[in-house]
This record gives C-alpha cells, structure tokens and sequence, in this order.
C-alpha cells in the first residue's frame, strides 16, 4: 500500500521557518515528479512546488519564489519543503503528492496519483 506521510507543520511566527518532510512507503517505482499543494479553507488546492526525482529540477510558484527550497533524498524516499521568510498568507493546510509522469502539469492535481494526508502550516504576525 502506497503512504506519503507529510510532518513538520506547526505554527510560527511571521519571518520564520519551517521545513516540511515528505515521507514515502510501499512504492515499487519512485514517483517522477514529487510536489506540494496547499490549501486553505474555502479556497482551491495550490501548487507550492514541484521537483523531478531523479534530476532534482524544480519548479515554484510565484508566490514562494526565493523563499520556499524543494528538495528530495532518494536514499530517504522522502522529500523536503524547506519554508523561510514565512507570511501569515502562507497559512494553510500543506500536502505533498506523487507521480508516475513529468513534472510538466506540475500545478494541475490530476496530474498526481499519490497524496499525503496533510500537516498544517499557521502563520501569525
């Protein structure tokens, strides 16, 4: 049975830190492309980053660009959202998700087969 099991969510104060840890079990084939979503109440699920896992390019969304380091330890089967510079308007639920295809629908969710069950990220100012 496949499991992305996502850890490291907490609450913290505006300018901080967090990293978030992505770890995957019970996969035959290592998934091509690793990503994070987020998701905050009310609102659609949003593409953070994305990384392909077997020559680490990276992808991010505009709003994390320079703040937010995707990263992943195959040796670990788990990937990484390292968060700095943190805003209260990256307060949400965090999930990280896997696929067997590229990185190129990397914002679209269908594009991923595997999901975590989440860990929450809270921002306060």
């Amino acid at each position: 049975q496949v499991q992305l099991v996502e850890s490291g969510g907490g609450s913290v104060q505006a300018g901080g830190s967090l990293r978030l840890s992505c770890a995957a079990s019970g996969l035959i084939d290592r998934p091509t492309c690793m990503a994070w979503f987020r998701q905050v109440p009310g609102k659609e699920r949003e593409a953070v980053a994305a990384i392909y896992t077997d020559g680490g390019h990276t992808y991010y969304a505009d709003s994390v660009k320079g703040r937010f380091t995707i990263s992943q330890d195959n040796a670990k089967n788990t990937n990484y959202l390292q968060m700095n510079s943190l805003k209260p308007e990256d307060t949400a639920m965090y999930y990280c998700a896997g696929g067997p295809s590229s990185c190129w629908y990397w914002t679209q969710e269908h594009a991923f087969g595997y999901w975590g069950q989440g860990t929450q990220v809270t921002v306060s100012s």
